[in-house]
C-alpha cells in the first residue's frame, strides 16, 4: 500500500478512532454523521467524494460498514475500495463483525455509543429534548417510547480515550433516564489497525477498479444476525402518533 496515494474517506465519528493510527502522509475526508438518517443521501456524498478523489489516489479506504445499506451500489471509479466487513460502525469499535454479532445475541435490543457518538449529539437521546421543547414532556416521553420500545439496553464502547470515564458516564445517565440496562464494554482498534496497515483478509471487501459494491459480494459467508433498527429511523412514525 503506498501511502502517499493512499486516502480515507469517513464517518465523523470513525475517523476519531482512526487518527491514533493513521500513518504519516495519508490523507482523510471526514462527512458528517446526520447523513446516517438517509443512506440514499449517505450513498450519494460518499460516490462523490470517490469519484472526486479517484484522480488523485490508487486507493480508498472507507470508514464505514454496511450502514443501512448505503455503500450497495458504490462504484470503484478509476481506484480501488477497501471496506470493512460490519453491518455497521458498531463493528468497526468493536474490532470485528464477530464481535459484534455476539454482543447482538446477548442482547438484541441495545443501543450504542461511544465517546464520538456521545460528541456529535446526533443520537435519539439529544432529540429528546427537542421533542419536549416542541411537544411538551408528556408527549416528548410517548414519542421516546415508541422509538426505544425494542430496547432494553444501552452499552458504551469504551474506545481507549483518556477521558473514557466522563463520556461512560454520560451513556451511563443517558440509560438510567430513558430506563435501558447500562452495560459499558471494551472496544478494539483491531480492524482500524489492519485496514490501515494494509493486512486486508476476509474481514475486508477490496472492491477493483470499475467494479460495483453488492450485497453479495459484501457478506460473509455466516448468517447475519439482524439488530434492531436504528431508533432515529422511526422518529418521523413516531412523531406522527
Amino acid at each position: 500500500m503506498n501511502i502517499s496515494r493512499t486516502k480515507i474517506i469517513a464517518c465523523a465519528t470513525v475517523i476519531e478512532e482512526m487518527v491514533p493510527l493513521l500513518p504519516e502522509g495519508m490523507a482523510t475526508e471526514v462527512l458528517d454523521f446526520g447523513l446516517h438518517l438517509s443512506p440514499p443521501n449517505l450513498r450519494d456524498m460518499l460516490q462523490a467524494a470517490i469519484d472526486a478523489s479517484c484522480p488523485s489516489y490508487d486507493t480508498i479506504l472507507l470508514g464505514y460498514g454496511l450502514c443501512s445499506m448505503a455503500v450497495i451500489g458504490l462504484k470503484a471509479n478509476g481506484c480501488r475500495l477497501v471496506i470493512p466487513r460490519t453491518d455497521d460502525c458498531i463493528g468497526i469499535f468493536l474490532g470485528s463483525q464477530e464481535a459484534y454479532t455476539e454482543q447482538v445475541r446477548k442482547e438484541a435490543g441495545t443501543y450504542y455509543l461511544t465517546k464520538g457518538w456521545i460528541e456529535v449529539a446526533d443520537t435519539p437521546f439529544d432529540e429528546y429534548e427537542r421533542l419536549v421543547q416542541q411537544y411538551g414532556v408528556q408527549r416528548a416521553d410517548r414519542i421516546m417510547s415508541i422509538m426505544l420500545k425494542n430496547y432494553k439496553r444501552l452499552v458504551y464502547i469504551d474506545t481507549g480515550h483518556q477521558d473514557n470515564a466522563r463520556y461512560a458516564e454520560i451513556a451511563r445517565r443517558t440509560a438510567e433516564k430513558f430506563n435501558l440496562r447500562f452495560e459499558e464494554v471494551r472496544g478494539s482498534n483491531a480492524l482500524i489497525a489492519k485496514m490501515l496497515k494494509g493486512e486486508w483478509d476476509e474481514e475486508f471487501l477490496v472492491v477493483e477498479p470499475g467494479k460495483t459494491i453488492s450485497y453479495l459480494d459484501f457478506k460473509l459467508v455466516q448468517p447475519k444476525i439482524e439488530p434492531n433498527p436504528t431508533p432515529a429511523a422511526s422518529l418521523q412514525t413516531a412523531e406522527k402518533e
